[in-house]
């Protein structure tokens, strides 16, 4: 087994990195349809896989294990994936369930807030950030995030109409 494509990768060569991925494709691809069960999300899984694997590869000690190390970080990001999933889904069923209205999609509530709202709920809950982290991201003290938070949360009970103003 000759080694030099991934000591190239290792090293910092982009371009050794990405004719990796293109010959270890079928399987990552593979990989994460069997987790995702879903085409569109196992397409999205590569391409995270992609991106985090030009940021990580200076990290491999050994070149000869690079594959897996690969596939290790397709199940890594396949297993957040699911489990962001499950998260909307739950909150979504939750949400559905103490309402006596129809069905509804929450991104269609969402969208009635201010966008700086919608913001700060899509950081919050869809993407996990922290608070600490909004408030680094957006350059305002951690309190104010809180406080706009609570005050999002409160504007989108109301539009889900479990409370008034």
């Amino acid at each position: 087994m000759n080694l030099d494509l991934e000591k190239q990768a290792i090293a910092g060569n982009e371009q050794a990195l990405l004719e990796l991925l293109k010959l270890h494709e079928d399987m990552l691809y593979r990989t994460a349809y069997a987790y995702l069960k879903n085409k569109h999300d196992a397409v999205e899984a590569v391409q995270e896989l992609t991106y985090r694997a030009l940021k990580k590869i200076h990290t491999v000690k050994e070149p000869a294990f690079l594959a897996t190390w690969l596939v290790r970080i397709m199940i890594n990001i396949c297993l957040d994936m699911k489990k962001k999933q499950e998260k909307l889904i739950y909150n979504h069923d939750v949400e559905i369930a103490s309402t006596d209205q129809q069905p509804f999609e929450i991104a269609d509530i969402i969208a009635g807030l201010p966008i700086e709202q919608q913001e700060l709920i899509y950081l919050k809950y869809f993407q996990d950030m922290k608070n600490a982290d909004i408030a680094q991201l957006k350059q305002i003290p951690e309190g104010t995030v809180k406080s706009r938070l609570h005050t999002s949360l409160k504007r989108l009970r109301v539009l889900i109409g479990k409370e008034e103003l």
